[in-house]
């Protein structure tokens, strides 16, 4: 995979993939940086940066990794306070990468993404997430279902966030113990087996004219309000 962006390359070489890396091509500007110090650059030109890396928004830097590592689903179960972030078919690639940043500096034991119909870590997601998925553990389900099931055989409660009959304000629950929050879908939100899966649907309060978020400022809102509350308890 070819990172490309500043905070993409820094913190890969930082995090579980820097025993993997390859060429790292850099303009002049970028290769003086510290940070690339106790590295081997090549020194490149922005718009052959921009061929290796695929992408005018390479900020002068792109670098060569193996292929993103995940983890199982069953890693993000372990322990009985695990916080844990899933996804049911979330698409676009600059929401996958917000989430994974917010989800990352919350201090989350990982992510959980769909294999199929669903955004997956790719180049523009590493930049989108400024590098924070170089340090969080994400894993793929099959089924998004079938995890929630066993999250909840292992102690956890699943919240998921939707404007439906039923839900409580996002600041009710507690958040105590194993927590499993569930994000949908651009526009569609989350898809019924999903959302009966869930243990609590909860909701964040809408005050204006527009009828819902997006999917990545709603997962902020919501994991900083779970943060809080479990912080607290």
């Amino acid at each position: 995979m070819i990172v490309y962006g500043r905070n993409a390359v820094r913190e890969a070489l930082r995090g579980r993939r820097s025993s993997t890396v390859g060429e790292i091509l850099a303009t002049d500007t970028l290769a003086r940086e510290p940070w690339l110090a106790a590295t081997t650059v090549r020194r490149a030109s922005a718009a052959e940066i921009e061929r290796v890396g695929g992408s005018a928004e390479h900020q002068g830097v792109c670098a060569e990794f193996g292929g993103f590592p995940y983890v199982g689903v069953e890693e993000l179960l372990r322990g009985e306070d695990s916080f844990v972030v899933a996804l049911d078919e979330v698409q676009d690639p600059q929401n996958l990468g917000a989430i994974c940043r917010t989800a990352e500096c919350v201090g989350v034991s990982g992510m959980v993404i769909c294999e199929r119909r669903a955004a997956e870590v790719t180049p523009a997601v590493c930049r989108a997430s400024a590098g924070a998925v170089e340090h969080l553990r994400i894993a793929r389900a099959r089924n998004l279902a079938d995890f929630l099931a066993a999250a909840k055989d292992g102690g956890c409660w699943c919240y998921g966030a939707a404007i439906a009959e039923g839900a409580v304000p996002y600041d009710r629950p507690d958040y105590s113990g194993g927590v499993v929050v569930v994000l949908g879908a651009e526009g569609r939100g989350l898809r019924p087996r999903v959302m009966a899966s869930c243990d609590v649907l909860v909701e964040l309060p809408l005050r204006g004219r527009v009828g819902s978020l997006n999917v990545s400022a709603a997962a902020a809102a919501l994991l900083y309000a779970v943060l809080q509350k479990r912080a607290s308890s």
